[in-house]
């Protein structure tokens, strides 16, 4: 097909749904577009300015964030207020999953740093979906059980090394 007339006739409306955008999550990649579907109409879009906090470390978690544009700051603080970065994540990254399942404290605190777009899934939307949807659920959840114990993993084995080079020292 000629060029100049191929790009009449592609659609190229998708790419900028936000069905698209959770598609290219690495704990979403494998849903269809069904799945997708489904999740689209669970989540929760947000502005955010710089500086504005999205959660406390404390807070009781309630869902899990995704970024579609701008970048947010994990941090923890002591007793003293003295802060230590603990991650700076960008569009496409994801934080606070564990929170979906277990009605915890937030071990540590996010902020925007810039102007943010946020997609928040939370606990109680999961939990009313999966009544109503129990198949799309599941593969929703194997996603992101399949991502945390990616991270559990890499964890793991960076504790492993870490045990063995303080290990050496030790001797």
């Amino acid at each position: 097909m000629n060029p100049l007339w191929q790009n009449i006739f592609r659609s190229r409306g998708y790419e900028n749904t936000l069905a698209y955008f959770l598609s290219t999550v690495p704990a979403f990649s494998k849903l269809d577009k069904r799945d997708l579907a489904v999740l689209e109409h669970l989540v929760h879009v947000r502005n955010y300015t710089a500086d504005e906090v999205v959660f406390s470390e404390g807070d009781i978690g309630s869902g899990m964030y995704i970024i579609r544009s701008g970048q947010v700051r994990i941090y923890t603080q002591d007793d003293l207020e003295q802060t230590t970065d603990k991650a700076v994540l960008e569009t496409g990254d994801f934080f606070g999953e564990t929170a979906l399942t277990a009605s915890r404290p937030r071990c540590a605190s996010a902020k925007a740093t810039e102007s943010t777009v946020l997609v928040g899934l939370f606990r109680s939307d999961v939990e009313e979906a999966i009544r109503r949807h129990p198949l799309e659920m599941a593969k929703i959840m194997f996603g992101l059980n399949r991502v945390i114990s990616d991270r559990l993993l890499q964890c793991s084995l960076q504790l492993d090394k870490l045990m063995k080079l303080y290990g050496t020292e030790q001797q």
